[in-house]
């Protein structure tokens, strides 16, 4: 079953096209124009998107670029009469997946569906049979489209092995990202090893990523094999790569050339076959330009890149990992606790989470521990959170910060066409504009 969004003025069209899909077992998200489906995209993001080309306002084709700028890997099938032909294949050259002439049969309609789907974002082209479930992201719990998008980027990197390099702040889940890609790619059968290159003594990281013979050094006893040789034709994880020292990412950099290791105190070299995803909470770029980084090594690991945003720019998502850690917390600590106390979802929502996921994760475990009955009380979270350091924002300044990302989300929505702006805010122009200058937010930046 695939999510498709469906958007048409026409009521009638739109009603016969979300029967037929339902008919055929998928679930579809009706718009009845391009600034609804832009508003939808921002709870859901669907499998596939199928649009009218002629639409009043904003029609079809200026629906399609404003979807493909934000969700680049959508496929988008575009509904055309026969006179505009000429439009759809310029709609083509610009992305556009496929084109139905109306009138339309369902066969023929299906077929383009079933077409896009199989090549959707969310499937991957050449995807294994037994891994086009949900199960490889199950560790990640979002309902963000930013973060359904960066997944779906994520699956589609997975069925190459090219080098991927995430960036991320302390706590966005890096680790489990990682697993994800590693999950839903070939090698999923073999291991994964994860490795924290800032955890390990700066005189043992040669032999724990590469092994060591016995005698190698004083304290080696016994052969090791190394971290590399453990996740032979599996997935290395090289976590907080730029603590890496720089004699090390010179060694480093010739086992990625050259695909084999030699461990400490040994005479030859063996093959390794191995997928490198790093990862880093600190711009890779920058320490390449303090010289703390090898410039070589930096293009090699990061063939493809990933970042994922602080807990603060998916705020959408913390009512939904406090309810999910409440319950696995629960469960380990033997606690009935079925929920939130009125208050309490609410002031998580509005702390600035500095440490992200991995703090919100603690807060809650903290309030699990120490609740005493079936709900966690406002006052508890408060204090939780107040021996985080994750004081909560002064209401006056937690609506302004709201308004101001709002007002944003608007403007990209729009492509800072104020009027439609205030549309969909259900706003005057004037008062709009009064917002917008209230913020010091310019449209003009917004528009492409």
């Amino acid at each position: 079953m695939a999510r498709i969004l469906i958007v048409d003025d026409d009521p009638a069209l739109l009603r016969l096209l979300s029967l037929r899909l339902h008919y055929e077992g998928h679930t579809a998200i009706e718009a009845s124009s391009g600034m609804l489906a832009l508003a939808k995209l921002d709870h859901e993001l669907p499998d596939m998107m199928i649009t009218d080309l002629r639409m009043p306002g904003m029609d079809g084709l200026e629906l399609f670029e404003a979807v493909h700028r934000r969700y680049p890997l959508l496929p988008v099938l575009m509904l055309t009469a026969n006179g505009t032909i000429p439009d759809v294949v310029k709609a083509m050259q610009r992305g556009v997946f496929g084109y139905v002439t109306k009138p339309f049969e369902g066969v023929d309609l299906m077929r383009e569906v079933d077409r896009a789907l199989a090549v959707s974002c969310a499937l991957g082209a050449d995807m294994p049979a037994d891994c086009k479930g949900e199960s490889w992201r199950e560790a990640i719990v979002t309902r963000s489209p930013r973060m359904e998008k960066l997944l779906a980027e994520a699956r589609l990197m997975a069925q190459s092995d090219a080098s991927v390099l995430i960036h991320g702040e302390s706590g966005t889940g890096k680790e489990l990202l990682a697993r994800a890609l590693h999950a839903s790619s070939a090698r999923r059968q073999e291991p994964l090893v994860a490795v924290n290159c800032g955890a390990i003594p700066e005189n043992l990281v040669e032999s724990e990523l590469f092994g060591h013979t016995k005698g190698a050094f004083t304290g080696a006893v016994r052969d090791s094999v190394g971290l590399f040789t453990s996740a032979h034709r599996g997935t290395i994880f090289l976590d907080e790569i730029a603590d890496l020292p720089l004699a090390m990412q010179v060694k480093l950099l010739r086992v990625l050339q050259e695909r084999e290791v030699r461990p400490v105190g040994a005479a030859k070299s063996h093959k390794v076959d191995v997928r490198v995803i790093s990862a880093s909470n600190r711009r890779l770029e920058d320490e390449v330009a303090a010289g703390r980084f090898r410039e070589d090594l930096f293009y090699r690991l990061n063939v493809v890149s990933l970042t994922l945003p602080p807990l603060a720019e998916r705020r959408e998502d913390i009512a939904l990992l406090a309810n999910h850690f409440m319950r696995t917390l629960s469960q380990r600590y033997a606690k009935t606790i079925s929920a939130f106390a009125p208050g309490g979802l609410e002031q998580l929502s509005t702390a600035p989470w500095p440490g992200n996921v991995r703090q919100l994760q603690n807060v809650v475990e903290k309030c699990v521990v120490l609740c005493t009955g079936s709900l966690i009380a406002a006052s508890l979270v408060q204090n939780a959170l107040s021996s985080q350091g994750a004081e909560l924002l002064p209401l006056d300044e937690a609506r302004k910060e709201f308004e101001r990302s709002y007002l944003t989300q608007l403007l990209k929505i729009t492509n800072g066409n104020v009027a439609q702006a205030a549309k969909l805010a259900k706003r005057n122009r004037t008062d709009f504009y009064a917002l917008l200058a209230r913020h010091e937010i310019e449209s003009a930046r917004f528009k492409t």
